[in-house]
């Protein structure tokens, strides 16, 4: 087995870090048993027993240390005796769909493995063991067992049961799933290698907040958020007209850049949230989603335009990175429809700093007609 043979401080610590995480339980469920989410349980098993994490490889194996490979499952313990997914043959019905249902088993066993003994050669180990988070009421417990090669040589208790094939090698019970190519192992968990309480927050997201807190990173300005707009990327009937807005670079009068745009700034925007943008002509800096920052300000007659300066900047990202358009290309409100946005949301982090991101159709009439009400 590999976890007794690990260091106590190392136990502990992975001890600790799982009663951590399973504390934050009521922010995915209601129910008494801890939540271990399982690329959660890989990345803490992987950092803290310093072992080689192979679990962005489709193989057998999640892990490997010196020359042990590991299996790593969580689960239910429901009655100890759980059937959990441990291989998957999509990709190899042609060898097994046709046959009997005695051959097919056959066939499904030696591709296991051959699956296990790849895993192994790859990873440079000599035996494989499954290590298992067991989830039980406030609790979890730790259990191993060898990552077994089935024997083919004793599959006996071949039993088709509506759309799966049971069977069993004098050592473990299996089931193969037919529609989904899924095999399963039964996991006894009867002997458990060690089992801690879990205390499960009551409102783990206080439990979460408290923490920035005194991390100074909820009070730090630059993360607050003082007010937000919507901002509609169309004009009046939910038209983006042909020359203006975000198809300024197609407006007569002198020759425009391709990338030239800018996001309209409805009145109702001024009338409603007076204070928001600093005054016309005056720079600010706009936090795009891909962590860019670029200079923009508001523009034009009664401040309707919010461009970047230089003005094509902020046409070359949302043209051409985000809306993929052809230099040429109008832009028009069906194809916002197709991607399902038709506006931004921009969040007011100070007087000098903007952050900007893009919302869902009619989140603009929603945001406006708020504050129609409320005026």
């Amino acid at each position: 087995m590999f976890y007794n043979n690990q260091n106590e401080k190392l136990r502990n610590l992975y001890i600790e870090s799982l009663c951590v995480i399973g504390s934050l339980s009521n922010l995915f469920s209601s129910s008494k048993t801890p939540y271990l989410y399982y690329r959660m349980g890989e990345k803490v098993f992987c950092d803290i027993f310093e072992a080689n994490n192979l679990s962005r490889g489709d193989i057998a194996l999640d892990a490997s240390k010196d020359d042990i490979g590991i299996g790593l499952k969580t689960f239910l313990k429901s009655n100890g005796n759980s059937i959990q997914k441990v291989a998957e043959f999509n990709k190899d019905r042609n060898l097994y769909e046709s046959l009997t249902d005695e051959k097919k088993i056959r066939t499904i066993a030696k591709l296991r493995n051959d699956r296990i003994k790849f895993a192994e050669n790859i990873s440079s180990v000599d035996s494989s063991v499954y290590h298992c988070i067991v989830r039980s009421d406030e609790k979890f417990q730790i259990y191993e067992e060898e990552m077994d090669y089935i024997n083919v040589e004793q599959i006996s208790s071949i039993t088709k049961r509506k759309n799966s094939i049971w069977f069993n090698d004098n050592k473990h019970e299996y089931n193969f799933n037919l529609s989904k190519s899924t095999l399963y192992k039964r996991f006894n968990t009867s002997s458990i290698l060690e089992e801690f309480k879990v205390k499960i927050f009551e409102n783990p997201l206080e439990q979460i907040k408290k923490c920035f807190h005194n991390q100074n990173i909820l009070t730090n300005p630059k993360t607050l958020i003082i007010d937000t707009v919507y901002l509609p990327l169309y004009g009046r009937n939910k038209v983006v007209s042909p020359k203006s807005g975000l198809n300024q670079w197609n407006a007569g009068g002198r020759q425009r850049d391709a990338n030239e745009i800018y996001i309209p700034i409805p009145a109702k925007i001024h009338k409603y949230k007076q204070s928001f943008f600093p005054q016309r002509d005056v720079s600010f800096s706009l936090h795009l989603p891909n962590n860019k920052i670029i200079s923009t300000k508001v523009c034009q007659d009664n401040s309707k335009a919010l461009m970047s300066n230089p003005n094509k900047v902020l046409g070359e990202w949302l043209l051409r990175d985000v809306l993929e358009l052809h230099e040429g290309e109008i832009l028009t409100y069906d194809k916002l429809q197709v991607i399902g946005v038709d506006c931004v949301k921009i969040d007011k982090i100070d007087e000098k700093n903007y952050k900007m991101s893009f919302a869902s159709l009619g989140s603009y009439e929603e945001f406006i007609e708020h504050y129609t009400n409320e005026f």
